[in-house]
């Protein structure tokens, strides 16, 4: 009867121990995936201030003289008055 009792709770113990090692895995699995998803947002957020910073440069730019002028002789061929243009037709 005792070496019944001695086995059985020699096997509960290793059944808790099993299932404690089972959860640690587990855990230590979805750790790792937490910390992949950190790194990747991470990137993400670097990747979008880096697209901020330059959607103000580029706003900076819109507004400046140079920027208009630029843009109004280019897409609107618009130029100063009494302003000569020549257009090289040889190439």
């Amino acid at each position: 009867m005792k070496k019944n009792r001695k086995i059985y709770k020699r096997l509960l113990i290793l059944a808790i121990a099993i299932y404690i090692i089972f959860i640690l895995i587990n855990q230590q699995k979805t750790l790792n995936q937490y910390s992949q998803e950190t790194a990747n947002l991470n990137t993400q957020i670097e990747e979008q201030q880096e697209y901020k910073e330059q959607l103000a440069k580029q706003k900076d730019d819109v507004s400046s003289l140079d920027y208009i002028e630029q843009t109004a002789r280019e897409m609107l061929d618009m130029y100063y008055p009494n302003e000569r243009v020549y257009i090289d037709g040889g190439m």
